[in-house]
């Protein structure tokens, strides 16, 4: 067993369980795993250990490794987006989970080419009120959410919050259940979202209690960043 597929096993058990406390499955919780500051040999190990989903959060860093990484991969931008970047976001990427303007989501569909199929995109939410992370306030949630709907060549999937450090498990359930009744809310009114991705490594046992279906992990995985 490698240094990494132990890394997925323990990783793996600890979504087991908490997946178990709140009565779900864990089949219904994916991982994301995000290589950024990565090489391409830790992809290389996450495809070979089953995970063909990456997170990127600097749109150059991503475009240098896809070349030399398995093309099946699917490719999910986490950063923040840049006006200059949209268009090798919308070039490359399969999905972006942080769309937090209405213009941004505009140039997403503009320029994602006919070819390619539609782009999946998450609406990102400062569920926690500090835009340090960024994020569309949640009054503002479902107005973004039509007007992703209404653009050609993208997909609404669902919410994405990066909510500030925090190690009391309560308030991260807070945090968590926020943004799940928000989604709800959401649905009732009509959206069809099947995608709450929430939780990192410090906090997922939080996210999956509270409804987390994709929880995007970088350290347990791959362990810590490069400096």
């Amino acid at each position: 067993m490698t240094r990494f597929t132990k890394h997925l096993t323990d990783l793996k058990l600890r979504i087991c369980e908490a997946a178990a406390a709140a009565g779900r499955s864990e089949n219904d919780v994916s991982i994301l795993a995000v290589s950024k500051r990565h090489g391409v040999d830790a992809v290389h190990e996450a495809v070979s250990a089953g995970l063909r989903a990456m997170g990127e959060n600097y749109v150059q860093e991503a475009l240098d490794k896809m070349p030399q990484c398995d093309p099946s991969i699917e490719w999910h931008f986490i950063g923040r987006i840049q006006s200059n970047k949209t268009r090798q976001i919308a070039g490359n990427f399969s999905w972006v989970q942080t769309v937090c303007a209405d213009r941004v989501a505009r140039r997403l569909s503009e320029q994602r080419p006919d070819g390619l199929p539609e782009l999946n995109v998450c609406v990102q939410v400062c569920i926690d009120g500090d835009t340090t992370h960024g994020g569309v306030m949640p009054d503002d949630v479902a107005k973004l959410c039509r007007t992703i709907e209404d653009l050609p060549r993208l997909k609404l999937r669902g919410l994405m919050t990066i909510p500030g450090a925090e190690d009391d498990p309560g308030a991260q359930r807070l945090l968590f259940r926020a943004l799940r009744e928000l989604r709800d809310e959401l649905l009732a009114a009509g959206h069809e979202l099947d995608t709450l991705s929430m939780g990192m490594t410090n906090d997922l046992e939080a996210a999956v209690l509270e409804g987390s279906t994709m929880l995007r992990i970088g350290t347990a995985l791959f362990g810590p960043r490069p400096v």
